[in-house]
């Protein structure tokens, strides 16, 4: 069940954050928006420990999710438009 439940927030952080973010270079599909929302708690609950937010066997709530999706995503439009990585959804380049 654990796992069901990881999945579960992780996936309505992620569509909560491709909302709020603004740009074309959303990462799209159901599976890349699930691994987006959890990468986002794992980076929220990470930081949050790093600061003291958290303690070490408590990990980020759905906001914190949240925060931590909407970051990756600032992250992965920034390497796009700077071309250090390629836009999926851009097709091939000629």
């Amino acid at each position: 069940m654990g796992i069901l439940w990881i999945v579960i927030i992780g996936g309505v952080a992620g569509i909560i954050a491709r909302l709020l973010s603004s740009g074309p270079n959303n990462p799209s599909g159901f599976i890349l928006t699930v691994v987006l929302g959890i990468a986002g708690s794992f980076l929220a609950t990470f930081i949050g420990q790093a600061i003291g937010w958290y303690r070490p066997d408590q990990g980020a709530g759905f906001i914190g999710a949240t925060v931590g999706a909407l970051i990756v995503l600032f992250v992965w439009n920034r390497l796009v438009a700077h071309r250090v990585i390629s836009d999926p959804g851009a097709g091939p380049r000629i």
